[in-house]
């Protein structure tokens, strides 16, 4: 097979109208207020020809829409503002978890247009089999998509363990995995979305990470650096810098729950001893409460440990102290290496953040070495349990915000 070499002149011109493409689509997508074309001229450089031009390539291909123009004082046809178009691609964002499978769509614009959640331990199934269940449950979020003239583009997976750059999951010890291919085993099945080039079909990663990046984007916007715990059956970490997540070198940075914070302490699921999600996991909050004999469903743990801490039980109210005491230890030594000032609590945290909070800040005052001149403050998360699979999802829409002549050569 012989290759055809396009001229040098083509490929600069079609470079070009990429890289207008992304700059116009990424300033309305982070404008303050709607932008009007020549607002965009102004904040690009580029001529209002050229902007014009963009605009109607991505009206055309429904990526942005034009809003109703604001009041304005004096003569003059006012303005018509543009924003990122409400139908067209979307992100699906899919979550396996210990207790339960969670689907979501989000559009370009970060707006949640579909959620589901599947609760069931998940530790008997096998990975072909819970997989198989999420792929049901994306089809029925794809027709609800198409419903709102939204078309699926890219699917990210969160995961709560270890994950390579090739979507192998190395170890997820809570859910039992060790070397599950999800790629290969999701191929076995349907497409869920419609191919874009620049945008992969399917990523996979570390449910922490995935929260973490939906917490960085929620609005209204937070901090540029934090830790972001989400506290489930496991516990595990996104660590945001600047804006940016932090990885590590091999995409595994995080593992919070397998800090030890009694190194002799009850053995782990991992085959450490004293680890932190035996101290400050879910079952655990649960069962130092006196409810692990109740057989609470998985969705109505975290709410009947608040209902009782609310009512002042002191089993509960024991119980979620001293998780947030373990917890508050390992948070400290995470403050104490990177120097963070913001501690997100996120998963099954969130509702449990009232009790949780006020433990761990005393472990990071006694033990954070500059906590007297650098405060450090803990809070709940914005998205709480539904940060995982929102964060999936809405990093597949920022792909496409950020590369749009990809859809808009597939839709033209």
């Amino acid at each position: 097979m012989s290759l055809t070499h396009a001229p040098a002149g083509a490929v600069r011109q079609g470079s070009l109208r990429e890289l207008n493409l992304a700059l116009v689509l990424g300033r309305i997508a982070t404008a303050d207020r709607p932008p009007s074309r020549a607002d965009l001229a102004t904040a690009t450089g580029l001529t209002r020809a050229t902007v014009s031009a963009v605009v109607e390539d991505l009206l055309a291909g429904r990526l942005v829409s034009e809003s109703d123009p604001a009041p304005r004082s004096g003569a003059g046809r006012p303005a018509r503002g543009l924003v990122l178009a409400d139908q067209g691609p979307a992100g699906l964002g899919l979550e396996v978890n210990v207790d339960y499978l969670a689907v979501c769509v989000v559009d370009l614009a970060g707006q949640v247009r579909h959620r589901t959640v599947h609760r069931a331990d998940l530790r008997p199934v096998a990975p072909a089999d819970a997989l198989a269940l999420l792929v049901e449950m994306a089809g029925a979020a794809r027709e609800d998509a198409a419903r709102h003239g939204l078309t699926l583009v890219g699917a990210a997976l969160a995961v709560p363990g270890l994950v390579d750059d090739a979507g192998l999951v190395r170890l997820a010890p809570n859910l039992g995995w060790r070397d599950v291919p999800v790629p290969a085993l999701l191929a076995e099945h349907p497409p869920l979305i419609e191919r874009v080039p620049g945008v992969p079909a399917l990523v996979v990663d570390n449910e922490a990470n995935l929260a973490a990046l939906g917490e960085l984007h929620s609005q209204p916007p937070g901090p540029s650096s934090f830790l972001h715990i989400s506290g489930e059956v496991g516990i595990g970490a996104g660590i945001v810098l600047d804006g940016a997540l932090f990885r590590g070198v091999r995409g595994w940075s995080g593992e919070i729950g397998h800090l030890p914070v009694h190194p002799e302490g009850r053995p782990c699921r991992c085959g450490g001893q004293g680890c932190l999600e035996q101290y400050a996991g879910q079952e655990a909050i649960v069962a130092a409460a006196g409810l692990a004999r109740a057989e609470l469903p998985a969705d109505t743990a975290t709410a009947r440990l608040a209902e009782l801490a609310e009512a002042g039980d002191a089993d509960a109210l024991r119980a979620l102290h001293d998780a947030g005491t373990a917890l508050g230890v390992a948070v400290a030594s995470v403050v104490n290496l990177l120097d963070l000032d913001t501690v997100v609590l996120g998963g099954g945290y969130a509702a449990l953040a009232p009790w949780l909070c006020p433990p761990v800040l005393a472990e990071i005052g006694a033990r954070v070495l500059t906590a007297a001149w650098s405060p450090v403050t803990v809070r709940p998360s914005t998205l709480g349990a539904e940060a995982a699979a929102v964060g999936a999802a809405g990093s597949v829409a920022r792909r496409i915000v950020a590369q749009p002549a990809g859809w808009l050569a597939r839709s033209g």
